[in-house]
């Protein structure tokens, strides 16, 4: 795997999905997860591992799908484990990603519920 940023602040992962995802690199979206990951995607469906997050980013980016910054809510964080979210700019209803700090530094997202609709 090629050598990429790491996430030096639970908030820098949002921030390196942009720009990894517009850039076309599901390799490197892929590496912001933990390798037993569980993404809330695609929609009532989970996908687990990041192999399987790859290969799914990799058909979602083949799409030509294209994702804009969007605020970080405030985290809040528990010894290495955080709670990140942000409020999509399409009124989705919300973004959460549980994330943790890793033994060599950085952080990783562990369980990531990319869009939930209020009722």
């Amino acid at each position: 795997m090629t050598e990429r940023e790491k996430a030096r602040t639970p908030e820098d992962l949002t921030r390196l999905f942009v720009e990894r995802s517009n850039a076309g690199d599901a390799e490197g979206v892929a590496a912001l997860y933990e390798e037993d990951a569980v993404l809330a995607y695609p929609p009532g469906r989970t996908t687990v591992g990041r192999a399987a997050i790859q290969e799914l980013w990799a058909k979602v980016l083949a799409s030509g799908a294209r994702f804009e910054p969007e605020p970080p809510l405030p985290t809040l964080v528990s010894g290495d484990l955080a709670l990140t979210s942000t409020p999509p700019r399409d009124a989705a209803g919300a973004r959460a990603q549980v994330v943790r700090r890793q033994p060599g530094g950085g952080w990783l997202r562990v369980i990531d519920q990319p869009e939930f609709r209020r009722p």
